[in-house]
């Protein structure tokens, strides 16, 4: 027994040293362990990113993504999170389209208006918040999306566009269904925030009714016809009837819009945009009145590539001719404006503008007028703008005003049309 006590003891006393080296290692060792796990962990997160952007890119080409490798410390199947019928369901492509379902595009513009000089004809306040526009833009499905635009001004809340777009019709069609501003000419499609000017023109006042703008509830069609020397587009709507231009007093009673566009590169910053438009429709004297519109615009823009932030500029018309059905007979008038935009600055635009509008219900009547417009952007959130317009009236008034106006923006707003 004493011999066995000895033994031990002895092979423990040669053990110690041993003991020692490797406590003493244990510091070092830990180190690298640790190291090896950090480096473990950042090569984990650089996968799931790689994983992120491959189904991103797929997404954009239209194609399904390639398999992604199984991660380490992903659990069994059936495992909770794992994807299995326990855990939580898999998710294919990119997530952040599919969390558009839930989560729209959502931004607000605030548009604040003012005026000063003297208008006896069509007098503006002194200063007012004209309108704030709500817009609400998501993806439905694979094969359609949705817009809403909502104008939120003192009088109450309007529609003015909500509509869903269904991009992959066959044939190469693409339609629209809801309540959209009817594709005749250039400047009714615009929203307030687009266009150049503080106020519309003239002729689309006149026209389209006091807010210079109408919109209707309906289907458009369209579809895009290429060449190598031209680009075309084919729009064909057919609305309610519901509309400032024209009313319908019965069910079968329509309006009928067609637009054809044309569209050129001219150089490597010059293109050329041409377009002609008609409507038909009832008007509000009775059913037995009729409105036929016609219009013909064109668009020049100037963009060089190498000072694109400095330097662009743009021209545009438009000429309208209404005839419009009344007791006596048919009135027929017509309409235009002239306008040029140039970039003096990196957020300095000019520009100038020339109207002619002769008035619907009485061609004898015509008001003209120019304006000078001044806008400064601060960022692409806000911008400034002055505008000097006179404006000569058919009662032989003359109008000389500064009308001013700040817009903002919050949020996701999406691209309009070109």
């Amino acid at each position: 027994m004493l011999r066995l006590v000895a033994v031990v003891s002895f092979v423990w006393m040669l053990g110690m040293p041993a003991m020692a080296g490797a406590q003493a290692a244990d510091p070092a060792a830990q180190a690298t362990r640790d190291e090896l796990a950090r480096i473990r962990q950042e090569l984990e997160a650089l996968k799931q990113q790689n994983a992120a952007l491959e189904a991103r890119l797929a997404a954009l080409e239209g194609r399904a993504p390639s398999p992604a490798a199984p991660s380490e410390a992903a659990g069994p199947a059936g495992a909770a999170g794992a994807g299995g019928p326990s855990g939580s369901l898999p998710v294919y492509g990119n997530a952040n389209i599919f969390s558009k379902i839930f989560n729209p595009d959502i931004a607000v513009i605030g548009n604040v208006v003012g005026a000063m000089g003297r208008n006896e004809i069509a007098p503006s306040p002194g200063i007012g918040f004209q309108e704030a526009e709500a817009t609400f833009q998501a993806i439905v499905d694979p094969y359609a999306r949705a817009d809403f635009f909502f104008g939120v001004s003192p009088e109450g809340i309007e529609i003015e566009e909500g509509y869903v777009t269904f991009p992959t019709l066959p044939g190469g069609f693409l339609m629209k269904v809801g309540q959209v501003y009817p594709q005749f000419g250039k400047v009714n499609t615009q929203h307030t925030h687009q266009i150049s000017w503080i106020d519309r023109p003239l002729v689309a006042r006149h026209v389209f009714g006091e807010e210079g703008q109408f919109a209707d509830a309906g289907v458009s069609v369209s579809r895009l016809i290429l060449n190598p020397w031209l680009f075309l587009e084919a729009t064909g709507e057919v609305f309610s009837g519901t509309s400032a231009v024209f009313e319908a007093h019965e069910s079968d009673q329509l309006t009928y819009v067609g637009r054809l566009r044309g569209y050129r590169d001219l150089t490597e910053a010059t293109n050329l945009d041409l377009g002609a438009s008609v409507a038909y429709g009832h008007n509000d004297l009775g059913p037995e009145f009729m409105t036929r519109l016609v219009g013909v615009d064109a668009t020049f823009r100037y963009r060089p590539l190498q000072r694109a932030i400095y330097r662009r500029f743009l021209a545009r018309t438009e000429l309208m001719w209404s005839r419009r059905g009344h007791e006596g007979g048919e009135a027929e008038a017509f309409g235009f404006y002239a306008n040029g935009d140039y970039q003096i600055g990196r957020r300095w635009f000019t520009g100038v503008r020339v109207d002619y509008a002769e008035r619907p219900a009485d061609p004898s009547l015509a008001d003209k007028g120019a304006s000078l417009v001044l806008t400064y952007w601060p960022s692409e959130f806000s911008q400034i703008r002055g505008q000097y317009r006179r404006t000569r009236y058919a009662e032989k008034v003359t109008a000389n005003e500064f009308v001013f106006q700040f817009q903002f923006s919050i949020g996701a707003h999406g691209a309009h049309v070109f």
